[in-house]
């Protein structure tokens, strides 16, 4: 492997596809920007990719330019899985180690998550990372790695993420038609939180939410680990729809009025205050509304996506206060006022989670996934592998995961 190398975040979104680029010193440290291209997204619904070709056309378009930018050619890329098709589900499994002097190995450690990792699932659900939670050594639990312990007997509980098989196909299909290699496919929540969270608050407990147009995607750490993905059938688009039909007016005056007006609390002004919008096309009238009614039409939505959030905390861990609060990231963070609102809704602390670790990115959240993948990329190289179906350097390949998908 050359000592500089281009690496390539690939971020097919329900509005937007984004390609990034960005050039690996040749000291494994550090990442320098070098180019982003990003264009509209035609044949992805709700994060799922509906229409193969329509998706590899636009993804050739990106790329082609993403090269002329920068210069260089584009052969591999990471990229993500995204949809309300992605689940987690506990699993548990249990071996006698193998050595006469009961010392725990990497290959008793292999073989427990291998046990765990063999359950039933539903038809055509198939598993896409493994995320040990805690080993259990002769019934004494709370081990985070047993590798040298001495015991007779080794358990492990894990968090498999799993997918829709078809779903991931249609995903692999776009991108390899579109004429890359993929080096690996990652969950978007997965690659958001590479970029915009720390192992403190990972450690602290926190939860991440990704607004996107289409879904809003969600993933709970706690102690370190991974405990929890879940996404959302709901996203900023909805709040256009929302827009749209509280206004009576067309899907593109309604993204206009949320862009250059939306908040989700009122700044006040009383219900006379009057904003004059050009219509759709085709009606002179000027569109009027108040700022109040259209901060209740936001914040109407926000609410429902942060309760279903809210939810999904509860059912984690009831008890659970999460010290690090929510980190919200995507483009529905960029709405004004929304962390006032969602620390009122959640009570928790809330911040914006920029994108971190690459030296001359822009610090926009949209942009979040896209760098988590490249960050997720350089570490597998960094280490000499793949990303890590076994979280916590156990060994296995994503890559051997999907290989069967690309065609």
């Amino acid at each position: 492997m050359p000592k500089n190398r281009i690496i390539t975040g690939l971020d097919i979104g329900t509005s937007e596809i984004k390609a990034l680029a960005v050039l690996k010193n040749s000291d494994n440290k550090t990442l320098e920007f070098l180019g982003q291209i990003r264009c509209p997204s035609f044949g992805v619904r709700k994060g799922i990719v509906v229409k193969t070709e329509e998706v590899s056309k636009r993804i050739s378009e990106v790329l082609s330019q993403l090269q002329q930018e920068i210069g260089q050619k584009i052969e591999d890329v990471f990229t993500n899985v995204g949809g309300s098709h992605i689940f987690t589900t506990p699993s548990h499994g249990s071996i006698v180690v193998s050595r006469a002097d009961q010392r725990i190995s990497e290959e008793d450690k292999d073989r427990v998550i291998q046990t765990a990792r063999t359950f039933p699932l539903p038809l055509n659900k198939e598993i896409l990372s493994i995320f040990p939670r805690e080993f259990i050594v002769d019934s004494q639990g709370q081990v985070k790695d047993p590798l040298n312990m001495h015991g007779l007997k080794l358990e492990v509980k894990i968090i498999a993420l799993c997918a829709f098989s078809p779903f991931v196909k249609n995903l692999t299909a776009a991108v390899v038609d579109g004429g890359v290699q993929i080096s690996d496919v990652v969950p978007s929540i997965l690659a958001s939180a590479a970029a915009v969270l720390t192992p403190q608050q990972k450690e602290l407990g926190v939860c991440i939410l990704d607004i996107g147009a289409g879904t809003t995607d969600m993933a709970i750490y706690e102690e370190g680990d991974l405990v929890h993905v879940a996404v959302f059938p709901v996203g900023s688009e909805l709040i256009t729809n929302d827009i749209a039909i509280g206004l009576k007016t067309d899907q593109e005056t309604a993204e206009r009025v949320k862009r250059e007006f939306g908040s989700c609390i009122s700044s006040g002004g009383g219900k006379k205050e009057k904003i004059s919008q050009v219509s759709q096309q085709g009606n002179g009238e000027p569109l009027i509304f108040t700022r109040k009614m259209l901060a209740k039409i936001i914040g109407a939505r926000v609410s429902e996506i942060l309760g279903m959030a809210a939810q999904e905390i509860k059912k984690v861990s009831p008890k659970s206060v999460l010290p690090a609060g929510i980190v919200l990231t995507g483009g529905g963070s960029m709405l004004p006022k929304i962390v006032d609102f969602a620390k009122k809704e959640t009570k928790l602390p809330i911040r914006i989670g920029l994108p971190e670790g690459i030296t001359g990115l822009d610090r926009d959240p949209t942009l979040s996934a896209a760098a988590g993948l490249v960050l997720e990329g350089a570490d597998s190289e960094n280490n000499n592998r793949m990303l890590p179906i076994f979280h916590g350097g156990v060994g296995g390949k994503i890559k051997k995961v999907f290989s069967f998908f690309i065609p």
